[in-house]
């Protein structure tokens, strides 16, 4: 069978477009070497749905972004990842306002009318607890948080559901053009499509060489995060921004989608495309920046930390356009705004596709909805808790992870949406089990055994975390290496 449109990577670019092509009558296939989708830099980012304003109007992440933006609202509706439009402040403390007033020119530029330069009174009206220190800042009602991995998966779930085949553990290792339709050659056998579309990320330059499409190069960035516990969110309303740099848009400080305190990321121009380690001294400076601006965040709450590579491009901005070999699309060097902008970068690509002459008849059985997870109450005493995890093995009111309070029936749930999950990890994304204080102490085993007895298979521990070989700074450690700083 020969495809209409095939996707090379299931990040949120890859699943937004395979969900916006399944609007129409094709056959759509999205390849995805990782075991699960939103395995790159959708798994470890800011969570960010930005404003705007950062981005010149004469880029097409300026464009895109607001663009993007202004879905968040009906998609969130349709496909419940969760979003919430909380707002931003990017702060400052200098009385000079002229980098603010550049930024709000910026946004007005881009289309927004939801910006405006706040003092000090207005500031501590948003934002009680921020340092004292922060005297003026540029508040942007219409920004928000969401849970990009909880997107994505949204997005792959109804893409799935509307016709769209997607193949997991597949890894394109060729392209070869004949007649003019691909052949896709992969560890899994060879594929034929009409249009081809670069969705890979930090390998996008190398997947577009395989094409002969080349043109510009990816310079992977790194930037590394503390994500603390669950409620520590509630020290602030916002997300809370510095002036950015060169080197990105600075730390940040916010609350997550789930309630928990997220601050960074630094930025670190390693060259390493696949390594997600964290460093304790990275993180450190990543800790006193936020300190900064929230002198009370605690460093006890700390939970873990993570880090993510960001797909920087040598043009400096996205690449979305057709190559030099007719057919094959690129949508590269996605960065920040990125998941912001990708909805809008999702219809652009079905534009081009157009115009490249993809015919594009509307689908009448097309389905935007995706059924809401079904979750099970979260605020249960301790002793309802004990209770419940000790229930029968198989029944779905038992209590897997303590700390979240996921049952068995939402396990199961999260495994029977039309995608294959073969992971803790994948589990973990979709129901937030081992996301707790324990980090799986007590129910990574029970995820796993949960697993098994629903599938028949033992879940494959090599992507995950643990046993990842990736080395991550734990709580300990990270506590240690302060109180060392500290008294040096």
């Amino acid at each position: 069978m020969v495809h209409d449109v095939a996707i090379i990577g299931a990040g949120i670019i890859g699943t937004s477009l395979a969900r916006e092509l399944t609007r129409y009558r094709l056959k759509v296939v999205i390849f995805e070497k990782h075991p699960d989708v939103a395995m790159g830099s959708t798994k470890a980012n800011s969570a960010i749905v930005h404003g705007g304003y950062a981005e010149g109007h004469e880029t097409l992440k300026g464009r895109l972004c607001i663009e993007g933006r202004r879905r968040f609202r009906e998609l969130e509706d349709e496909l419940h990842f969760g979003f919430s439009e909380t707002g931003s402040l990017l702060v400052s403390s200098d009385d000079d306002l002229e980098p603010l007033e550049r930024l709000l020119e910026s946004g007005i530029k881009n289309g927004l009318d939801d910006i405006s330069i706040i003092g000090m009174e207005e500031i501590r009206k948003l934002e009680p607890n921020i340092s004292e220190g922060v005297k003026n800042a540029l508040y942007c009602k219409g920004a928000g948080i969401c849970s990009p991995y909880g997107m994505a998966i949204a997005m792959a779930e109804n893409a799935v559901e509307n016709g769209a085949d997607l193949l997991l553990s597949t890894e394109v290792t060729g392209i070869e053009r004949e007649k003019g339709i691909f052949t896709l050659v992969t560890d899994k056998g060879d594929f034929q499509a009409s249009f081809v579309i670069n969705c890979a990320g930090v390998m996008a330059d190398r997947v577009a060489g395989m094409a002969g499409a080349d043109g510009f190069e990816i310079l992977p960035r790194s930037g590394e995060y503390l994500l603390f516990a669950k409620g520590t969110g509630k020290l602030l309303q916002h997300v809370v921004f510095q002036l950015p740099t060169a080197m990105g848009k600075g730390v940040l400080v916010t609350p997550t989608i789930h309630g928990n305190l997220l601050i960074g990321p630094d930025a670190s121009d390693s060259g390493d495309r696949e390594d997600t380690s964290t460093h304790a001294e990275r993180l450190q400076d990543v800790y006193n920046q936020a300190k900064k601006l929230y002198p009370d965040i605690d460093g006890e709450s700390f939970l873990r930390s993570f880090s993510g590579i960001r797909a920087r491009s040598s043009t400096g901005d996205f690449i979305i356009g057709p190559s030099n070999v007719k057919g094959f699309i690129n949508a590269a060097g996605i960065q920040s705004p990125g998941l912001t902008a990708s909805p809008a970068i999702a219809s652009m690509l079905v534009g081009i596709l157009e115009k490249e002459g993809l015919k594009l008849e509307p689908d009448a059985s097309f389905n935007p909805f995706r059924k809401p997870v079904e979750l099970s109450p979260k605020d249960l005493s301790y002793r309802e808790v004990d209770r419940l995890s000790k229930l029968p093995v198989g029944s779905r009111e038992r209590i897997v992870c303590r700390c979240e309070q996921v049952t068995e029936g939402e396990i199961a749930d999260s495994m029977d949406r039309g995608i294959a999950v073969n992971t803790v990890d994948g589990i973990k994304r979709r129901t937030r089990a081992a996301m707790g204080w324990c980090q799986g102490t007590f129910c990574r085993a029970r995820i796993a055994e949960a697993m098994e007895r629903l599938t028949g298979e033992l879940p494959d521990g090599s992507y995950d975390i643990e046993r990842s070989g990736v080395s991550r700074v734990g709580k300990h450690d990270f506590l240690d290496f302060l109180k060392a700083r500290k008294e040096e």
